[in-house]
């Protein structure tokens, strides 16, 4: 645990790539087995699940401070961040184990065993919280911190599994891209081992395993900078869910871009063992589609997070695979084809395996680059976010890369919206009010429908901070209503109506334009104005 704390220390105090990696490569050259596994299970967003209610840690740490709960609340607020603030509370103690980081996870998991009937009587709750305190009492101020972030599962470092990746390939000495596609997949640091993800190479585990996806950036330049356009190819940009469909041994897997296995949640893609050959793999989207049109992204988030996907979800949120690239052909890797060869053999297979939740993705036709202009002006028409643009010669890659696909959205939607309430933000900004709700004009009332956090600078934070500060109407713990005086436009992706808002509408990808300085209050927009958004684009 000691040397992962120090590593932890390490990527916290650089934004430096090169530091990072050296740390990390530092770390794998000498730590064991089980904690190099679980590190990069960390990096890789497969943390231990939650063995312990956050109200309930809340609580401990409170008393345990010897501080009543509302003051360890408000603390929190200031702070930030529920891990490190229960580790400034409690006394700052000496290091006092020797406990590995895989030990320390153990510790963690096996709090499950000791599951509360949710009474403070409890039992098995009362020996939970010897436990945990015991632990705390083990680790000093910063090792607690970490510890608390592996019980909360609120982890975040600044590392992404790209960099850990790299510095997992100079550790070993095993390809970086060889490395991505065994990270990928349906693996569990509680069930596997170093050795077994790393080193060995089993046949069977790739019967499910993923390619790593290959991610787009939007398109930085003038479209003319691109070069010629007989050397592009145009496709929509459709708003659903990235996957990779996957046919091998007669099975069928259905990966989405966040390596989450969600096969269970679209059951009616089986059909496509019937239809397509195994060693198939195809990279597309999945959307809510009927009577030959997307039926937008709010219809397919209703089927998004549920358990169990009953014949009414599934009545009212048809789907389709919208498929654009193809990954494995008859079982062979061909990601290193071009475009053109592996849209040819993708357009063959849909064509040989027909059927209506598999569809091909559609050429946008376009000689000069006037032509596409026009057509992603006209994205929304088609339903769509915009185009995807893609060099017909290049091969699949891995992660975000620049160079041969681009993503050109469309402008935002935007309306102008009134301040309303303000709450405070997290991390860095924890003392300052940074998350606001915003409103719009009902008659002579003001009615909130959106929430935003991003899109300000820091300078125009500090100054609505200020604002919010001597403009308080009432407080309601770490929000507050404030004087209705400032006015910002709201750029989003999207609409849709909604029964969970007062407002009636909710918007996809809300996020603050502009500071509308020259704007006063009573000139803002109006719930008819989101009603008009909402019939032309909802």
């Amino acid at each position: 645990m000691k040397d992962f704390v120090r590593l932890f220390i390490q990527l916290d105090q650089t934004t430096k790539t090169l530091k990072k990696v050296a740390a990390l490569v530092e770390y794998f050259d000498n730590a064991e087995e089980s904690d190099k596994l679980w590190t990069i299970a960390i990096l890789s967003h497969k943390r231990p699940k939650r063995t312990v209610r956050t109200s309930l840690l809340r609580s401990w740490a409170a008393s345990a401070a010897n501080v009543p709960l509302w003051l360890f609340e408000e603390s929190y607020h200031i702070v930030g961040d529920l891990a490190e603030t229960m580790a400034l509370m409690h006394p700052n103690l000496i290091s006092k184990h020797n406990k590995s980081l895989s030990e320390w996870i153990s510790f963690i998991i096996n709090l499950k065993n000791l599951e509360d009937d949710h009474t403070i009587e409890s039992a098995n709750l009362e020996t939970k919280r010897q436990k945990v305190l015991w632990a705390w009492d083990q680790l000093d101020e910063t090792e607690r911190f970490v510890f608390n972030k592996l019980m909360t599962g609120s982890w975040r470092v600044g590392v992404s599994q790209k960099l850990m990746t790299r510095a997992l390939a100079q550790h070993s000495g095993i390809n970086e891209n060889t490395l991505s596609h065994r990270l990928m997949g349906n693996w569990s640091a509680e069930t596997s081992s170093y050795h077994q993800l790393i080193i060995e190479t089993d046949p069977a585990d790739k019967i499910s395993q993923p390619y790593p996806f290959y991610l787009a950036y939007g398109l930085e330049n003038e479209i003319h900078e691109l070069g010629k356009p007989k050397d592009w190819l145009a496709e929509r940009k459709w708003d659903g869910i990235r996957g990779q469909l996957i046919i091998r041994e007669n099975q069928l897997f259905l990966w989405s871009r966040g390596e989450e296995l969600i096969t269970d949640k679209f059951p009616e893609f089986e059909i496509l063992i019937e239809k397509l050959p195994n060693g198939t793999v195809i990279d597309g989207e999945i959307i809510a589609y009927q009577l030959d049109q997307p039926l937008g992204f709010n219809v397919l988030q209703s089927r998004i997070g549920r358990k169990n996907v009953s014949k009414n979800i599934l009545d009212k949120a048809p789907v389709v695979m919208i498929a654009y690239d193809l990954l494995e052909l008859n079982g062979k890797d061909i990601r290193e084809s071009p475009l053109h060869y592996r849209r040819q053999e993708l357009e063959k297979l849909v064509k040989q395996g027909a059927s209506e939740k598999l569809l091909i993705s559609e050429v946008v036709q376009f000689n000069e680059w006037e032509d596409l202009i026009k057509e992603r002006a006209d994205s929304r028409i088609y339903h769509a976010e915009g185009l995807m643009l893609k060099s017909k010669f290049g091969t699949y890659k891995v992660g975000r890369k620049k160079g041969d696909w681009w993503k050109w959205k469309i402008d935002p939607l935007t309306i102008d919206a009134v301040l309303l309430y303000a709450m405070r933000g997290h991390g860095r900004r924890a003392n300052l009010y940074t998350d606001y709700t915003f409103a719009v004009w009902k008659g002579n009332e003001l009615v909130p429908f959106a929430k935003a956090y991003s899109g300000l600078t820091d300078k125009e934070i500090n100054e609505v901070d200020a604002f919010v500060k001597r403009n308080t109407i009432e407080r309601f713990g770490p929000v507050r209503s404030v004087k209705p005086a400032l006015v910002f436009e709201i750029a989003f992706e999207g609409i849709a109506r909604s029964s969970r808002h007062k407002s009636g509408v909710a918007l996809r990808f809300p996020r603050m334009h502009r500071w509308r300085k020259d704007k006063p209050v009573h000139e803002a927009n109006t719930l008819e104005d989101l009603e008009l958004l909402l019939n032309l684009y909802g």
